[in-house]
């Protein structure tokens, strides 16, 4: 078991959810948990529970205050802020761009703060919540597939850059979790994400065991894993099934 005692995490998009999960569940291994969300309430309620601190706000250019709340340094970052905004190319720009900065840029933006620092000491752990999306895709929200992508590429090259410098990076992907995102992903989420919805908790779990395992990907439903290598190895049949998946939403919506 890796010894997260008096470790320094940061936790963003924090305020509930798989944030609020992980927040816990380092807490429980005896880390310091720097706690963020944009909503400066629920930052703080969870950092009271779990013995940290809040640092609200956006998590773009979080390091910083985040770094000096927990007394000068970071040891692991968890770069869990999410939006999944809903539609395709007619989604409005302003969508596409907040889904771009918040799902990948707030990501190169805490990587470019964390690594100077990390690379001098030789050490650290980027924790990307990349969801399922990012090796599969995600029906009725093209920002967030697209975006999510990006963010497990993104990973991906961070882990082959740094690895043999003492950097560890992890990327996880579940399906449905049950979180405010899931509640408002409306008939695509009811269709694709809630039969199989775990609890936050569970994710929570899978990135600690595979932080003791040195595993870069972090699958808390392992089917996506078989999905991956089914993408993969047999694109058109992969293509479409999801299209039929995509035809049986548009069904469900045209009927209600």
């Amino acid at each position: 078991m890796e010894d997260m005692r008096d470790k320094a995490v940061v936790v963003t998009g924090a305020g509930g959810g798989i944030g609020a999960a992980l927040a816990r569940a380092f807490a429980a291994r005896g880390a310091r948990v720097a706690v963020n969300d944009l909503d400066a309430d629920r930052a703080r309620t969870v950092a009271g529970e779990v013995g940290g601190v809040a640092v609200p706000g956006d998590a773009s250019g979080i390091v910083p205050a985040a770094r000096e709340a927990l007394g000068g340094t970071i040891d692991v970052f968890c770069a869990n802020a999410g939006i999944a905004p809903a539609g395709g190319p007619e989604a409005p720009e302003d969508a596409w761009e907040a889904a771009w900065d918040v799902n990948v840029m707030a990501h190169v933006r805490a990587a470019r703060d964390l690594l100077p620092a990390w690379l001098e000491r030789g050490r650290g752990r980027f924790v990307a919540t990349v969801s399922a999306a990012g090796m599969l895709t995600m029906v009725g929200s093209a920002p967030y597939s697209v975006s999510k992508h990006a963010a497990l590429a993104f990973a991906e090259w961070l882990s082959v850059t740094y690895r043999h410098r003492g950097i560890d990076v992890h990327a996880v992907c579940p399906q449905g979790v049950r979180t405010d995102m899931l509640a408002s992903a409306s008939t695509a989420g009811e269709l694709v994400l809630q039969p199989t919805a775990i609890e936050p908790e569970d994710v929570a779990a899978a990135v600690l065991e595979a932080v003791d395992e040195g595993r870069f990907l972090v699958l808390p439903h392992p089917e996506v894993g078989r999905y991956a290598v089914a993408r993969a190895s047999d694109t058109d049949a992969w293509l479409g099934a999801m299209n039929h998946v995509q035809r049986k939403l548009e069904t469900i919506q045209r009927d209600r």
